[in-house]
């Protein structure tokens, strides 16, 4: 999944922001860890709709096959 890597480069910058002591440079890595974790956020949603979609075309596949039989 995209929004779990996503995820982790955040908290991998998270983790380097915290170690630094240049102030400038913390805040920089602070600023590309909150910009992945909007990136995993809207990855999570798209993985998301895609699974419903998936899930509502194989319902619609299964409903087809039952009228076949009807």
């Amino acid at each position: 999944m995209v929004s779990k890597e996503y995820l982790e480069t955040a908290r991998t910058l998270l983790r380097a922001a915290q170690n630094m002591t240049d102030p400038k440079i913390a805040g920089q890595l602070k600023a590309l860890a909150d910009d992945y974790e909007r990136r995993a956020e809207q990855a999570s949603h798209a993985d998301m709709a895609k699974a419903l979609a998936r899930s509502a075309a194989h319902a619609e596949h299964e409903r087809e096959g039952i009228d076949r039989l009807l």
